[in-house]
């Protein structure tokens, strides 16, 4: 395995002062030899120089010679996909970043995905990929933009491409987030967000659109991530009433080439394609999933985007006629056991979509989490599921009342075998309803957040211990976009119990407000948080799950030794 880069960690890489040759003009007695000889003293006293001007990090913080510290990192780029715009459809972007870093000075703002200066973007060879800016045959009315993001699979590729113009947002200091709406008629292939200094570290992104058409009204909504080269989907679909798309974007200065792979009930699907799809740099494509598999319906999907070269920024979005939408983030990468936090009370249904990629079944055990810790539902105990498979379960008509999490683990123990997952969740108010869909997530290590928050009971927490131990986590909420004073509160979380969080929200609030969540002690800990914005009795909702915001990498520490220019 590689050592990470400096510039893979995000570090400035130090600039080192030029070592000009030595003048001996003037100087008596001055032969070839003695020259020489003090030329030699001359390179070596600066090098001891440079050695004792710029020490290692300080190895208090080290450990023992030849361990590690850590510090923060000092650049952010996060990718979100073109946002739904139209007659019925707005969407709202939003910048958030802790305060109380160590760093100082930086920036942070959001820009369209652009090309490069001097190029123009190509739509992809892929007869089922539409060319960025070009109307959408999604939920949304019309081809809008916005998001876009980070990166570059090589490190002569990791710019991102060029902005359009000046920035959209622009974060005036940590603490106090900042929002802006999507201009209707938008046609930039996304957005793209970047934060440098005291702004890098647990920098955040939020899309939110409120879609107001009868067809397929609901709440959407997605925490922007950073681009990278393989994601999981669980939880799409081509069945009757259902439009899913994959939307890619390269908002790098190098082209991409993606392949799109599909898993079903029976095992991978074979579509030609929906590989070798290329996106030219500052490129955006939305992959309709029913114009991929047009012979077949299949009720429940795997999607797997594997990215063959360069970078891309993924999201799947999912509308369903009559019954809501929502954007899909990409689940945790495939592991033996997966928790799925952010499971909203009093729910209509709820369907649990798993596959499994590796060569082995799955046996699963099932389990949900609620105040008094873990249990298992009734008469759905357990799921298997074959090798390179998908199998789904309906879990309701949902008798469970609490809110809470899930969690799949090996039945036998002896026998792990990873798999990536989704839970769809339906609300129901008078015959209407609104869906979001949760996947499968990690800790929230040692902090994270997330930008979009509503007050006057909009927003709910759901925090669960996933291991043996309990766990003390600090919430904070910040300022309002335009105004109030932040709030904290400690909570107790005890072990393989749900705790839910509600009124978390700055004195005074005006505007919208972002959430750090940070594990004080204790063990792992899980969590989501639920947006509820009923809409013409529409009970429209989403769910995302906070996610460890990696705000500091590990440096290796190296300790002086003079000597080594002498070996």
């Amino acid at each position: 395995m590689k050592k990470p880069s400096i510039k893979a960690a995000g570090l400035k890489k130090p600039s080192l002062p030029e070592i000009k040759k030595p003048s001996f003009d003037g100087l008596p007695g001055g032969s070839r030899t003695g020259r020489s000889l003090l030329a030699a003293v001359a390179v070596l006293g600066v090098v001891f120089g440079i050695a004792e001007l710029r020490p290692p990090a300080d190895p208090s913080t080290a450990g023992a010679p030849g361990g590690a510290t850590t510090a923060q990192v000092e650049r952010s780029t996060l990718v979100c996909p073109p946002p739904i715009q139209g007659l019925f459809a707005n969407t709202d972007l939003t910048l958030y970043d802790p305060a109380g870093g160590k760093a100082e000075g930086g920036t942070a703002s959001l820009s369209d995905v652009a090309p490069p200066a001097g190029a123009t973007a190509k739509p992809s060879g892929s007869g089922s990929a539409q060319p960025s800016g070009s109307p959408s045959a999604s939920p949304s009315g019309s081809a809008s933009s916005k998001p876009s993001g980070s990166a570059s699979a090589k490190p002569s590729a990791g710019a991102p491409a060029a902005p359009a113009a000046g920035p959209r947002l622009t974060l005036a200091k940590p603490g106090v987030p900042v929002t802006g709406r999507g201009l209707a008629g938008d046609t930039a292939p996304g957005t793209v967000a970047t934060a440098e200094g005291a702004f890098a570290p647990g920098f955040g992104l939020s899309q939110t659109t409120t879609y107001l058409d009868q067809a397929r009204a609901g709440l959407y909504g997605l925490d922007c991530a950073p681009s990278g080269t393989d994601f999981w989907f669980a939880g799409a679909s081509t069945a009757q009433g259902r439009d899913d798309y994959v939307n890619l974007v390269n908002a790098d200065s190098a082209p991409a080439t993606v392949d799109i792979r599909l898993v079903g009930a029976k095992g991978a699907i074979d579509v030609e394609a929906a590989n070798g799809i290329t996106m030219a740099p500052g490129s955006s494509q939305r992959v309709r999933l029913k114009s991929l598999l047009t012979t077949a319906v299949e009720p429940d999907l795997a999607v797997h985007v594997v990215v063959r070269d360069g970078r891309v920024g993924a999201a799947l979005n999912v509308s369903d006629e009559g019954k809501g939408g929502d954007w899909v983030a990409a689940s945790a990468a495939p592991a033996a056991v997966q928790v799925l936090p952010g499971l909203p009370a009093e729910l209509a249904s709820a369907r649990l979509i798993v596959a499994a990629p590796a060569d082995d079944d799955a046996d699963l055990k099932i389990q949900i989490s609620g105040k008094n810790g873990w249990f298992t539902p009734a008469g759905k105990e357990s799921l298997h599921v074959k090798a390179g498979m998908v199998a789904a379960l309906d879990l309701g008509p949902f008798e469970h009342s609490e809110a809470g999490a899930i969690r799949l683990s090996p039945s036998d123990p002896a026998h792990p075998t990873p798999v990536v997952a989704a839970v769809r969740v339906d609300r129901a108010n008078n015959g209407k309803a609104d869906a979001a869909w949760i996947s499968a997530a990690g800790p929230i290590g040692k902090r994270a957040g997330l930008a979009d928050n509503r007050g006057g009971g909009a927003t709910t927490l759901y925090l669960t211990a996933t291991g043996s131990a309990a766990a003390k986590v600090r919430l904070t909420a910040s300022a309002g976009t335009g105004g109030g004073t932040p709030a904290t509160k400690e909570v107790d979380v005890p072990a393989g119990s749900t705790v839910v969080v509600q009124n978390l929200e700055p004195a005074g609030l005006n505007g919208v407000y972002g959430i750090t969540a940070e594990t004080v002690s204790g063990g792992p800990v899980v969590a989501a948080r639920m947006l509820a914005l009923p809409q013409k009795d529409v009970p429209m909702f989403t769910v995302q799950a906070f996610r460890d915001d990696h705000s500091t990498v590990t440096v290796p520490y190296a300790q002086n030794d003079p000597g080594l220019v002498l070996r």
